[in-house]
């Protein structure tokens, strides 16, 4: 079976899509998108973003696809979550100024990421991208490797 990926940019049409209005922080729901399972609903939240988190989204997902066989998407709590085996690894969410993308297991992540974000457990971790020239695909693909052998499964390690 052939790998999902999310279209590029250059290839969405704004026709009838609205643009998701981002929150500025971490408080609940990062957009209005409606949680749904599968690679769709998340192509279609991204395709949702404004400009560079639309750009920045769609290279963590290409990222996500190329570098972990098997991986599922879903939209939860306004976000995209990327997982295998049926846990959960990272999440990705856009923001006002920048896209964080959230490792739910962070700390056992070496080196671990920078970012504590709020709100989001004792041992998430992750980094906050505010363009696209901020991704260090190298050191993102090794996080999601590692993240994919521990995913999260109803609150109990695998």
């Amino acid at each position: 079976m052939a790998k999902k990926t999310a279209p590029a940019s250059s290839s969405r049409t704004s026709g009838s899509k609205t643009t998701t209005q981002l929150k500025k922080s971490m408080n609940g729901k990062a957009s209005p998108a409606k949680a749904a399972e599968g690679d769709q609903p998340v192509f279609e939240y991204i395709a949702s973003l404004p400009q560079p988190q639309r750009g920045i989204s769609e290279r963590i997902d290409a990222l996500a696809a190329k570098t972990l066989p098997g991986l599922q998407r879903s939209v939860k709590w306004g976000m995209a979550y990327y997982g295998v085996d049926g846990g959960w690894c990272f999440s990705s969410g856009a923001f006002v100024g920048h896209v964080k993308l959230m490792f739910i297991r962070g700390t056992d992540l070496k080196p671990e990421p920078p970012v504590t974000p709020v709100a989001m457990g004792k041992v998430t971790r992750g980094v906050e991208l505010k363009n696209a020239k901020d991704l260090d695909e190298r050191q993102l693909a090794s996080w999601m490797k590692q993240a994919a052998t521990m995913p999260f499964i109803g609150g109990r390690k695998k």
